[in-house]
């Protein structure tokens, strides 16, 4: 995996697997805006000046401050210009936020000075709930922990699980205990049910991880990909 060094901002890569050649690290959840910093930005020293910089550098300076010497975001810690590196990671994307020591889901239209778990505030009508890559990156990690626009917490997803569950309609012991077992494929799809994503494909794509298959992906194929999402659950 190809990580930021939370003090540095330096791109540094493992080999292996989480306790096992991957040292602890710190992940990062958010919406996509404009200007995000992509890794050949970082790379061509170009991130600093980008309005997606301040994500990257929030996200940093929080890892660091909490003791955790790596972050992975998505923007820029993969090299989209390669297909074979995009389609191991979009594979490989839920394991990534399994095995994240923690996950920072940043609310960007969320005010810190509200009450979240008032259903009338802006946690509830965040963005953030209504995309389609995160719910396996509400999902998959042990810990989660809501930061609103200034970076301030918000709360956690075991702290905020009643709330959580009431807006996105996810099972509590999904939440809490991660046993997507205790559920069915009828009732996983309906917590993905009105979600968006920017390319169709992606409805599949985002999905992969939570229903454990993997497949080639194929940008370009439309809903295809939700039918060949399909198929991989029959069998």
């Amino acid at each position: 995996m190809r990580f930021l060094n939370s003090k540095t901002l330096e791109f540094e890569e493992f080999l292996g697997e989480a306790g096992r050649g991957i040292p602890p690290y710190a992940i990062l959840s958010h919406t996509w805006g404009l200007d995000e910093v992509s890794y050949k930005d970082h790379v061509d020293k170009k991130s600093a000046s980008q309005k997606g910089f301040v994500k990257v550098a929030g996200c940093c300076r929080l890892a660091d401050f909490e003791g955790f010497g790596y972050v992975w975001i998505d923007t820029c810690c993969i090299d989209k210009s390669s297909s074979a590196e995009l389609s191991e990671a979009i594979n490989s994307m839920f394991q990534w936020y399994r095995d994240a020591a923690i996950c920072y889901a940043c609310l960007s239209d969320v005010d810190s000075s509200e009450d979240a778990t008032l259903e009338t505030f802006s946690f509830a009508g965040s963005r953030w709930f209504t995309r389609g890559w995160t719910l396996q990156e509400l999902l998959a990690p042990a810990e989660v922990v809501f930061l609103a626009s200034d970076w301030k917490e918000i709360g956690t997803k075991m702290s905020l699980a009643k709330e959580v569950s009431c807006i996105t309609g996810t099972g509590l012991s999904a939440l809490t205990e991660r046993r997507w077992s205790d559920y069915s494929v009828a009732q996983m799809m309906s917590w993905a049910a009105g979600r968006q994503t920017t390319r169709p494909e992606d409805e599949a794509y985002c999905l992969m991880g939570l229903f454990g298959v993997n497949m080639p992906i194929l940008y370009g194929e439309g809903l295809k990909a939700f039918y060949r999402l399909q198929l991989e659950i029959l069998k």
